[in-house]
């Protein structure tokens, strides 16, 4: 294992960086990367959000993007969560896989690589939070000033069952919504007397619950409605409920967006003969997808040199900051390491896979600058 490469991981890992404290970790990158680099902090509510910048010609412009913030550790662990250690050839701490790991090899990519162009690194403490001040507020930033990148690298934690396997090119959105049937409770004894919403959701139920609202395509699944939790009544036996209450998520794909399912939503109520019902649908994060190209190649070549594997080209699981990227127009891809502790305890990163990380973001980097 490269030396310089663990003593930076173990160093981001020791700051207790929970969301959105990034408690002395962008002092750790300062340190590392040196004056041959330009630091700007740009703090968005209270939120700090670090901004750096080489300029080495007229070439193209090259952001590594990544959060320096982690979640709780919790319970259940049987390390320091924040005291790294090795142990068989992982390093275990809270924010290894998610993700220090691929900002220690971003940061070593950026200080070795010979870049024609402008290189930049965007760090921020607000991914694991509302992330709306962080990465969004940065981009917002730059496009008013015409200082967007022309392309960028996210770092996340995209393999599966081994390193290499994934690049991620896209991520769906996420819409959530409720759905409350009205009816009218009374005396169970008395059903002429009563409107019971279930009879009203029976007819609708089978039309909302894991339904597809598109067929997906080669890089996304389909577009599944999940209903999250359904509640009403009053926890008796006697009485009829006033109304029922639905929660539900949409993970989508490009192929479906929040104004087509609130339409599917009311035509299915308006077949059901259903009128009396309270509907809201609001957008978390909307889907993108990067086209494969250049970026996606060259990244896959360097993988290919350094893992002997293939990845494949996907867009399953999760959010992540990548996504304002595609908002703002930036091409952008994600690759980093294995995705099997993220959030939990004991998290770990096979170190091994951490050093390749940073020769393959390393000769990615070079290779655009070529």
């Amino acid at each position: 294992m490269n030396p310089e490469i663990k003593s930076l991981l173990i160093d981001l890992i020791r700051c207790p960086s929970i969301t959105p404290d990034e408690a002395g970790s962008f002092q750790v990158v300062r340190d590392y990367l040196g004056d041959e680099f330009s630091y700007e902090s740009i703090e968005v509510a209270g939120i700090q959000n670090l901004w750096i910048t080489k300029e080495s010609g007229a070439g193209a412009h090259l952001c590594l993007a990544g959060h320096l913030d982690v979640v709780p550790p919790g319970e259940g662990w049987h390390y320091v969560p924040f005291e790294p250690i090795e142990e068989a050839g992982y390093l275990y701490g809270r924010g290894t896989q998610d993700m220090k790991a691929g900002v220690a090899a971003m940061l070593y990519a950026a200080k070795h690589s010979a870049f024609e162009g402008t290189l930049s690194l965007l760090l921020t403490a607000d991914e694991e939070g509302e992330a709306i001040y962080g990465t969004k507020a940065v981009l917002e930033q730059l496009r008013s000033r015409h200082q967007l990148p022309d392309m960028a690298i996210v770092a996340e934690p995209t393999c599966e069952a081994r390193f290499g396997d994934t690049i991620k090119i896209g991520r769906r959105g996420s819409i959530n919504g409720t759905l409350t049937l009205k009816g009218k409770s009374g005396h169970v004894a008395y059903p002429d007397k009563c409107l019971n919403p279930t009879e009203a959701l029976s007819r609708v139920l089978p039309y909302l619950a894991g339904v597809d609202l598109d067929r997906g395509d080669a890089h996304f699944a389909p577009s599944k409605l999940v209903i999250t939790d359904i509640r009403g009544g009053y926890e008796v036996c006697n009485l009829t409920p006033g109304s029922i209450k639905l929660m539900f998520n949409v993970r989508n794909s490009t192929a479906t967006d929040h104004g087509a399912l609130e339409a599917y939503l009311k035509r299915v109520l308006q077949e059901a003969e259903i009128v009396d019902y309270e509907l809201s649908i609001k957008p978390s994060s909307m889907p993108f997808m990067t086209p494969e190209g250049p970026l996606s190649r060259t990244l896959s070549e360097a993988i290919a040199h350094h893992c002997a594997i293939t990845p494949q080209l996907g867009t399953g699981g999760g959010t992540s900051d990548a996504r304002y990227f595609g908002a703002f127009g930036v091409p952008v891809v994600e690759f980093g390491p294995v995705n099997d502790r993220i959030h939990a305890p004991d998290e770990r990163v096979p170190l091994e896979d951490v050093q390749k990380l940073a020769m393959i973001l390393l000769d990615t980097v070079e290779a655009i600058a070529r």
